[in-house]
């Protein structure tokens, strides 16, 4: 039997690198639907709803490979919809792509959130220590650093564009290597794996990738 994946994008679909990654950890033969919360908005749409501060942004690529900032506001708005399209898509297995955290969002029941998958992976190998974390922005800092804290646990950051190149990759990962970190998150669902392979021969220490992490809980729900 032919299962189907649904895929919620923050942004606007469509997203072939996620998908592709996605479909790379699915069972052969599953079908994937991609929908974004901002599909059908035009530039303009999306600049008269700027993020308000550094809570209220996020980050994702649009059509076209352009980085944006967006509102997580407007988002939200959104999501409800985007997901009732994809379970009428017939979606056997629901991915919210995106690694912030969410409030109950109608019709999420089931849904898969990548922050939940990736902070339970931190909390089982690192009850105590340091984290490293990657985000793609300077002004999620503080945001992102109070989601992770907890006692025990001390968080360091440094921010990495997603579409940054393999210099400026390494750079980031040596600055953050500086810090000693125990085990390093990347906290964005638009790292791939191979800015992943730089960050971790630098840091020489375990790595999690969201968007891999949350493709092998994934294929639970779809074998």
């Amino acid at each position: 039997m032919v299962r189907t994946l649904g895929i919620a994008t923050i942004g606007q679909a469509p997203r072939d690198d996620i998908a592709a990654l996605f479909a790379a950890h699915a069972p052969a033969a599953t079908r994937v639907v991609v929908r974004g919360c901002l599909d059908g908005l035009s530039d303009d749409d999306m600049a008269r709803r700027p993020p308000k501060d550094g809570a209220d942004t996020l980050y994702t690529r649009l059509r076209g490979d352009r980085d944006v900032k967006i509102s997580k506001a407007h988002v939200i708005e959104r999501a409800a919809e985007t997901l009732k399209r994809l379970r009428e898509d017939g979606a056997d297995a629901l991915v919210f792509a995106c690694t912030g955290a969410f409030p109950p969002i109608p019709g999420d029941a089931g849904v898969l959130f990548p922050s939940r998958i990736l902070n339970g992976w931190v909390h089982g190998l690192l009850p105590q220590g340091r984290l490293g974390l990657l985000i793609p922005l300077p002004e999620q800092r503080e945001k992102l650093i109070a989601k992770w804290q907890r006692p025990g646990l001390e968080v360091v950051a440094e921010a990495l564009r997603p579409s940054a190149d393999a210099p400026e990759t390494h750079a980031v990962a040596a600055r953050l290597k500086a810090k000693n970190p125990d085990l390093v998150a990347m906290d964005c669902m638009s790292y791939m794996p191979e800015t992943k392979t730089v960050v971790t021969d630098v840091l020489g220490v375990p790595t999690l990738l969201a968007i891999t992490a949350t493709g092998r809980v994934m294929r639970e729900f779809l074998e």
